[in-house]
């Protein structure tokens, strides 16, 4: 009885704690979908595959959107024009380094700017390392997109492009497609968050401690373990922090980085976005990639701040 009932508290904090960072950030994500659009950043972006790269890094902080609407977008984008690169580095950071994401952290971490600071800057590094060996590896777009796919999304899209520049779309409108976004990404993520709420604290009541210390004690299975934790329970990045803030007594702050940064990343829910999006040998190459950058700038984090 007593077993169940820290596994309740547990559970029950998890999800107090993160749901109005839920709601805000589902709000704001829909605010972004419906009056801002991506053209700008296709017309202003580099060629220099560095630039772009870094520049498609720093977009993310524009769009307060979890992981879960991320790969759309990167899609769009990429329709739009923006060199594969560039849309790789903004898809990578963009669930971790908005502001939404990055005050979530600050709070589930007792208001400290240090760990918002190593996940922000660990997210850039590993996305950048990221998009430069993709943009070496493919020069051409591996899409995975039907002809008819393409001509419906076209139609689409001109169709929303003209009807936008009517300017005839009333303001009700588009704050009723606002609330319909956040409304269908909440209830989208909220699954996701409770199942990782429930297995995060069963972990810790029915673990033992020791158990993971063994874990916990070498680095690299430190990191090892955290990255597969984040892809199994596959957390809204916007929730994330709390589940990771709950394992500060048991890793090290290199393995809590690999968890936010990772699982953001690449996780269940997106990688089968992913899978269709781009073609499978693509996803397999570009999610080895994350996991080596993961792990190695997670042991470089460990050992200059453990």
């Amino acid at each position: 009885m007593v077993t169940f009932l820290q596994l309740n508290t547990i559970f029950l904090s998890m999800i107090m704690e993160a749901i109005p960072f839920i709601l805000l950030g589902v709000i704001v994500s829909g605010l972004i979908q419906t009056f801002l659009s991506e053209r700008w950043i296709a017309r202003v972006m580099p060629r220099n595959r560095f630039a772009a790269s870094l520049l498609g890094c720093g977009v993310g902080l524009l769009f307060p959107a979890c992981e879960c609407g991320i790969v759309p977008i990167t899609r769009r984008l990429l329709r739009k024009g923006v060199p594969l690169h560039a849309g790789i580095a903004f898809m990578l950071t963009g669930p971790i380094i908005n502001p939404v994401v990055l005050f979530a952290t600050y709070i589930a971490f007792g208001n400290d700017w240090h760990m918002v600071l190593v996940r922000g800057g660990a997210a850039i590094v590993v996305a950048y390392i990221t998009a430069i060996i993709i943009s070496f590896l493919y020069p051409k777009l591996p899409m995975r997109l039907h002809e008819d796919a393409v001509i419906v999304e076209t139609a689409a899209a001109s169709e929303t492009a003209a009807y936008a520049a009517t300017g005839k779309e009333p303001l009700y409108r588009r704050l009723y497609d606002v609330m319909l976004h956040a409304i269908d990404e909440f209830f989208s993520v909220g699954k996701y968050l409770v199942l990782g709420a429930f297995i995060a604290a069963s972990m810790q009541t029915f673990i033992p401690t020791s158990s993971l210390m063994k874990l916990g004690g070498n680095p690299v299975t430190a990191s090892l373990v955290m990255i597969g934790l984040a892809f199994v329970m596959s957390l809204c990045s916007e929730a994330d922090a709390f589940i990771a803030s709950s394992f500060r007594s048991t890793f090290s702050i290199g393995a809590l980085s690999a968890f936010l940064v990772f699982g953001p990343m690449v996780d269940i829910k997106n990688t089968l976005m992913l899978l269709g999006v781009f073609r499978g040998k693509f996803v397999l190459v570009l999610i080895g990639l994350i996991v080596a950058s993961t792990l190695g700038v997670s042991l470089l984090v460990g050992r200059l701040l453990g």
